[in-house]
């Protein structure tokens, strides 16, 4: 496959660049804001059609200004609440998406959702406006956020859709989903996507059914009868998601993950984990026999921060084991999670 690759840049325009980045006063990432500053100059050449550039410009827009509202919150974690704007108050999963919103908060996670009304709002009403983002679209019925969020400095309007659901994505540490329609489905696949093919942080995905409902077991028994009998997904890719009907338990899920375990990152060939605590010899002999399957060469072992690491002064403090891994079996890799965790 080929990769786009970067050219060294222009020492004459380099020089421009620099002179303007000084101009502004410096700041963060220096040398990727000259980048981006490169690339935008090169649509001058590149993108001539007035539509096309105005996708790149509002894109760029709307992701730096929500980088800018996030960046305050980065030390705490949050979950992203879905489900169907047409849910009223009296509908039990309205009472439930503000019971876990409630509960959630209270074991110290923020929300995120899409800061409409039904489960967004009632996700919002359980959490408070303090422990809440709105990340909203603009819509030609549906435009003005929920009463909760409207005039908190966390909201945020997009408007377009990809780069929403870029931000919903980067910005949550574990996903729940109510009943909803067409999007509450997209946004779904979209995390099991994302998580099936590595291309998002592993984190607990609970599809929460109302109590005695049957919503996402329905979902489930489909996905299970089409695409795993058919081999369309593997068996593992089975442990991506979880199914509830009940708040505590969903909370359960996402604070259990985070119990021991903190992030993963790839470093060149070395797939690395975080941990708050590290495996005994005996844990870490038992992790290399059950997962020889996802190991494609070497074994599990106890690592000291990389360089690259130490370079991105990337959670330097924490215990991380690294593997080879095949880059292709997340759903084992949840599994390992699990492992670590009741470790």
């Amino acid at each position: 496959m080929k990769r786009i690759e970067k050219a060294p840049m222009d020492p004459v325009l380099k020089s421009h660049i620099d002179a303007l980045i000084k101009f502004k006063g410096g700041g963060h990432n220096e040398a990727e804001v000259a980048d981006i500053i490169e690339n935008a100059l090169k649509m001058l050449g590149d993108v001539k059609d007035t539509g096309d550039v105005r996708v790149i410009q509002t894109a760029v827009r709307e992701l730096r200004y929500a980088f800018r509202i996030f960046a305050p919150y980065a030390g705490k974690r949050k979950v992203s609440i879905f489900g169907s704007a047409r849910t009223g108050p009296n509908k039990p999963e309205y009472q439930q998406a503000a019971e876990f919103g409630k509960k959630i908060s209270a074991a110290g996670f923020m929300v995120i959702t899409g800061a409409g009304p039904g489960i967004m709002q009632a996700g919002h009403e359980g959490a408070g406006p303090e422990n809440s983002f709105g990340v909203n679209i603009r819509l030609p019925w549906e435009q003005s956020a929920n009463p909760v969020i409207a005039e908190d400095k966390k909201l945020i309007t997009f408007k377009y859709f990809f780069t929403r659901k870029l931000i919903f994505i980067r910005h949550s540490d574990a996903i729940v989903l109510f009943p909803g329609g067409f999007g509450t489905m997209d946004e779904g696949y979209e995390a099991i996507t994302l998580m099936q093919t590595g291309k998002s942080q592993l984190m607990p995905l609970v599809l929460m059914d109302k109590p005695g409902g049957t919503y996402w077991k329905t979902w489930d028994k489909n996905i299970r009868e089409h695409l795993l009998r058919d081999k369309l997904i593997s068996p593992d890719d089975l442990n991506l998601y979880q199914i509830t009907d009940n708040a505590d338990e969903a909370v359960k899920i996402i604070s259990r993950f985070y119990r021991n375990f903190n992030s993963t990152r790839f470093v060149k060939d070395l797939f690395i984990i975080r941990l708050k605590h590290p495996p005994s010899a005996s844990a870490l002999a038992a992790l290399n026999e059950d997962f020889a399957d996802i190991i494609v060469e070497g074994k599990i072992d106890i690592l000291k921060p990389t360089a690259e690491e130490v370079e991105d002064n990337d959670r330097l403090d924490l215990v991380r084991i690294g593997f080879n891994f095949n880059r292709k079996d997340y759903g084992r890799v949840r599994q390992l999670i699990d492992v670590l965790n009741g470790l």
